[in-house]
């Protein structure tokens, strides 16, 4: 049991329990060898008791130890001692995203945007190095002092199953994936459920299922569309709710297919949050939504007939019957008129089938026809006239250009005029198009709002053309001033138009972006460059226009994002003291001791007899590593309830230790 006070591993001493969790309890706790702060999350004892998931949890634990990532709180060490099992990890002083939520009610929608971009980032690392994490929620989501976004509690969500997930389960049911609410296989794409479902909650204050029961909730996960998130906020652009229901899509295949995928949508709705950019997926198209056939089976489109079984359909009746036993009309009767309900569906069902097949087949010939009538037209067969000809082309390119497709001779130009700047040039850029930006020559809309175009919309280009679009200048509107502010600067739109460039360095890609857009300006390309500052290594170190220059709004701003100095390397020096906190060790044992970093280079690997080993190493390329003690001991020896003396087993054991090197 842990107490206050007490030290563990030799060097972990417990300050104050700082969280508590249904899995395991976490402790603000000072590690004496390092002299930092560290978080020390200890397994309760119905946990540690059993074999099977603690095997598990220290294989994923260690698992997590090899992730370094500023969006995700780092594990530095894993062990057991005396039965307790801990994993130490970074301490982040905050509040976790579900207390914030609760704080503001709901997160306005770049906030909420540019925390889900931080999650994603974490989820992309960790999913890069085949983890997953299984429980993203607003709980296990950690917002810094400094306003940094981490994941935490990755390696116990995939540690756990339905044999231990036991009254902690409500807490997650209201994120977890149609996939994993069946029991079946999950992966990379159910992260992304789940981190869609919490920007539905940070967007609307509410999560889009709610219910009696567990199971309740996990039926309509399975089973129940996702309602649209701007119904609960009307301030929600139509970028950020295709995102949403993109990720919460009930088919994995229909989902993001990764998180960079997601990223990069996230990113573009802070630049163009009205575009309609998300390509989503309609489940009619694909005759998705089917009832539970007369032999048990769900029939919904993308699941597979063993992911099917797993929703029993006793289980759904049940949950239909118990809603209309909780209804003021209910009579037993209405028992047999739900099973007869079930079989009218069928047939229903069944016959919509035949009739959008034979609307199908319709639609087909109607197509083929007026195919057929276009080209008769064009060489004359029906008689058609040239003016007649003309005019049919011109109909066809004006459907084309708004179904925003491709013809033989190249892409088509959108309409751009009435957008501001930034938004055509990034629509024209998303197309292929190189921009070129001129003054407008009425000049009467508001400043940096497109006039006109060269050549106008609805045209066909090669991809790489140039199109010239005409700007106004505003002097026929009114000059205002306003202000636009964000967590690290403000920066001021003056009476001229210009605006401010605010400082971006120090600041993580993410915040810059954001940062930018609150300021008027467009986020423009991020180049990775090496920088000698080590303070600056995972942030912008550099920008294409100075601090406080005067720039027009919507001008593009360049960054370089630091990935530390040139050829950087660390070190490793100290003595590598006994694994003592290993089941059954005593002193003498024999014991290999290797050391190998996150890159795979063994650094040592030797047999002893005698701790502490005192190594230097110079030179490391990565900046973390483990270190494996492997040794056989004898168990000790017990008497049994007969008063027999029996021997202790001998056996191989393990222990791990993850190490983080010194930057040279």
């Amino acid at each position: 049991m842990v107490k206050i006070g007490m030290v563990i591993g030799g060097r972990y001493e417990i300050l104050e329990k700082i969280g508590t969790g249904g899995m395991s309890d976490v402790y603000k706790s000072k590690d004496h060898k390092l002299n930092r702060y560290v978080a020390v999350k200890v397994l309760k004892q119905e946990f540690s008791e059993n074999e099977n998931f603690v095997s598990k949890f220290r294989v994923e634990a260690q698992a997590a130890a090899g992730l370094m990532h500023p969006n995700i709180v780092n594990v530095y060490d894993v062990g057991d001692e005396d039965g307790i099992h801990y994993i130490v990890m970074e301490l982040v002083e905050g509040i976790t995203l579900k207390k914030y939520i609760e704080k503001k009610s709901r997160l306005t929608v770049k906030e909420a945007v540019s925390i889900a971009i931080q999650v994603a980032m974490g989820l992309e690392a960790a999913h890069n190095n085949h983890i997953i994490h299984r429980d993203i929620k607003p709980q296990n989501i950690i917002i810094s002092k400094e306003g940094k976004v981490k994941v935490t509690d990755f390696g116990i969500a995939k540690a756990a199953t339905s044999n231990t997930i036991t009254s902690n389960v409500m807490g997650s049911v209201h994120y977890t994936s149609p996939e994993q609410a069946r029991g079946g296989y999950s992966d990379a794409k159910s992260d992304i459920y789940s981190l869609g479902i919490t920007l539905f909650e940070m967007l609307t204050g509410r999560v889009p299922f709610n219910g009696d029961t567990t199971v309740a909730i996990a039926i309509k996960h399975i089973q129940e569309d996702l309602p649209q998130p701007h119904t609960f906020n009307d301030d929600i652009p139509i970028s950020v709710e295709k995102i949403v229901l993109k990720c919460c899509q009930k088919s994995p295949d229909r989902r993001y297919q990764n998180a960079a995928s997601l990223i990069t949508d996230l990113k573009r709705s802070l630049i163009t949050p009205d575009e309609d950019f998300v390509d989503l997926i309609d489940p009619d198209e694909e005759g998705a939504t089917r009832v539970v056939d007369e032999d048990g089976h769900n029939t919904t489109s993308g699941l597979s007939d063993t992911e099917q079984m797993r929703l029993n359909r006793d289980v759904i009746k049940e949950y239909e019957k118990e809603k209309r036993r909780k209804s003021d009309k209910y009579d037993e009767s209405y028992e047999d008129e739900f099973d007869e309900d079930e079989d009218d569906d069928s047939d229903y069902n069944s016959k919509m089938e035949k009739l959008t097949i034979i609307m199908a087949v319709v639609a087909a010939i109607l197509v083929g026809v007026i195919v057929i009538a276009m080209v008769g037209r064009a060489f004359g067969l029906f008689g058609a006239t040239e003016e007649e000809y003309s005019e049919l082309e011109s109909i066809t390119s004006t459907q084309i250009s708004t179904e925003d497709t491709e013809d033989e001779n190249g892409i088509i130009v959108p309409d751009v005029t009435g957008q501001t700047y930034a938004e055509a040039k990034s629509n024209l850029e998303a197309k292929g198009f190189t921009v070129v930006k001129a003054d407008g020559t009425e000049n009467t809309l508001t400043k940096n709002t497109v006039e006109s175009q060269s050549p106008v919309g609805g045209k066909a280009l090669a991809s790489g053309s140039t199109v010239t679009v005409y700007v106004s200048s505003g002097e026929g509107t009114t000059a205002s001033t306003t202000t636009a502010s964000s967590a690290a600067t403000e920066s001021t739109t003056v009476a001229s138009g210009l605006i401010s460039v605010p400082n971006l360095v120090g600041m993580s890609e993410e915040d810059a972006y954001v940062t930018l857009i609150e300021a008027g300006l467009t986020p423009g390309k991020v180049i990775e460059t090496t920088n000698e500052d080590t303070n600056l290594t995972g942030l912008i170190c550099a920008q294409s226009e100075p601090v406080g220059a005067q720039v027009e709004a919507g001008t593009t701003i360049n960054m370089e994002l630091s990935t530390g100095p040139a050829n950087v390397s660390y070190s490793y020096s100290g003595d590598i003291a006994a694994p003592t906190e290993g089941e059954n060790y005593t002193d003498g044992l024999s014991v290999n001791v290797s050391l190998v970093t996150a890159d795979g280079t063994q650094l040592l690997n030797t047999t002893t007899t005698s701790f502490p080993i005192s190594v230097t190493y110079t030179g490391i390329k990565s900046s973390t590593g483990v270190l494996t003690f492997t040794y056989t001991a004898t168990g000790p020896t017990t008497t049994n309830e007969n008063g027999e003396t029996v021997e202790g087993t001998t056996q191989q054991y393990t222990v791990t230790r993850a190490v983080t090197f010194t930057q040279e």
